[in-house]
């Protein structure tokens, strides 16, 4: 009886353990925590250098980029956008900043891949524990010979080219140093919450030309700081040259919004800055013969900006267009000012304001202009070509931005020092 008794308990106890909940491993999330933003190449023909090798072969491309969120692993998305070949890629590392060995990154459990002409290919989850900020370094070897279709004219920081395969391999000089990239777009990051993501679509403001070459001081990168401790990461989708309605250096806009905009998990918001460009290139080097753009195009393509942001639930922050009197003077690039395009400037900034057709605004103007000339930068944050600001300049930028505002909730914790 005895032992018919501890039977019965024992599979009771058993059946109750089974009947338990269980705890369950938190949701694993994927957040897009930096981005470049692909460009076509140019010929030899336009007025600026294209600042990239055409063609690449048996190399290694070392390239750095920084973090606006961390996770507990990394993917990395290739690109071969504008090309009409394929991209083969021999091998890819990955590896934090003085710290730590390259993690290889592999695609289907294979070091190599090949990309087809025009598409992008995402690696395999690697591990690489990362903080929010945090410099990283990728590693690309280039076995075969390779054209450079897509790029990204304006890192604002120092691409490395290595001879042969040189992942792993310390102390290797490099062969050429660049400040432009290509290849790598997208570092995508995993965590337990869903993700949550604010873009920055501009020019080359907003890609943070006039800003000091590898100390990530684009005004996203500031923004970025700001919006960390809240989980919110930053994209930078600046590409100089952009305009809102015309391609050129890259696509217009309008023509890549959805891209480099809607497409990421988890968009809240996207800042625009943009028509600088629009303004100032017809007439000058940049589009000697195109006639000048019209308040009612510009202010029909931001409307169309925000629709399509709508659609998708996303606010729309439009910010003001920064002065550019002196703008590239003394240079062979002279040309974006006038008292005409000042006058666009002007009505258009006053649209912006006034029109109310974006969730918000940030007044890049009021926050960069001379208050003794309005039409000029503010000589301490004006890089010194009278267009860009420089690395001050940046970061009133970015501490300009309401964050209630941009993100729309009311609720939401602002930690005191980020406001």
């Amino acid at each position: 009886m005895k032992q018919f008794i501890a039977s019965s308990l024992l599979v009771t106890l058993v059946a109750g353990a089974a009947a338990a909940p269980q705890a369950t491993a938190p949701a694993e999330h994927w957040q897009t925590t930096w981005i470049s933003s692909p460009q076509p190449v140019w010929g030899e023909s336009w007025v600026l250098p294209l600042g990239m090798p055409t063609s690449l072969r048996d190399v290694t491309l070392q390239q750095p980029l920084r973090t606006s969120l961390g996770g507990e692993r990394v993917r990395l998305v290739i690109s071969n956008e504008y090309s009409t070949g394929p991209l083969k890629v021999g091998a890819l590392a990955v590896r934090a900043t003085g710290r730590g060995p390259a993690v290889p990154v592999r695609f289907q459990g294979r070091d190599a891949i090949t990309v087809a002409p025009g598409a992008r290919v995402i690696s395999d989850a690697a591990p690489l524990p990362l903080r929010a900020g945090e410099r990283l370094e990728t590693a690309l070897y280039l076995p075969q010979t390779t054209a450079v279709a897509g790029f990204h004219w304006n890192a604002q920081d120092t691409t490395r080219i290595l001879p042969g395969h040189a992942i792993g391999r310390r102390g290797i000089a490099p062969t050429q140093t660049l400040t432009t990239r290509a290849f790598i777009a997208e570092l995508r990051v995993a965590g337990t919450r869903p993700p949550q993501t604010v873009v920055a679509i501009g020019d080359s403001i907003t890609d943070g030309n006039g800003s000091s070459i590898g100390r990530d001081q684009r005004w996203p990168d500031h923004l970025a700081r700001r919006l960390a401790p809240q989980g919110v990461a930053v994209l930078n989708a600046g590409i100089a040259g952009n305009r809102l309605l015309r391609g050129g250096w890259g696509d217009s806009a309008l023509a890549r919004f959805e891209r480099d905009v809607l497409r990421h998990p988890g968009v809240r918001a996207v800042v625009v800055l943009l028509g600088t460009n629009d303004i100032g290139f017809p007439g000058s080097p940049f589009a000697p013969h195109e006639a000048p753009a019209s308040l009612e195009t510009l202010t029909g393509a931001f409307r169309q900006l925000v629709e399509q942001a709508h659609a998708r639930d996303v606010r729309v922050i439009a910010a003001t267009v920064p002065p550019f009197e002196h703008a590239l003077a003394g240079t062979p690039l002279q040309g974006h000012y006038s008292p005409q395009k000042e006058a666009l400037r002007q009505a258009l900034n006053a649209w912006i304001r006034k029109a109310g057709a974006f969730d918000g605004i940030v007044d890049f103007d009021a926050v960069l202009r001379d208050p003794t000339h309005p039409s000029r930068l503010d000589p301490a944050l004006d890089s010194g070509d009278h267009l860009h600001p420089g690395d001050v300049g940046y970061r009133r930028m970015a501490e300009a931005i309401d964050l209630r505002a941009l993100l729309g909730n009311t609720d939401t914790e602002v930690p005191k020092n980020a406001r």
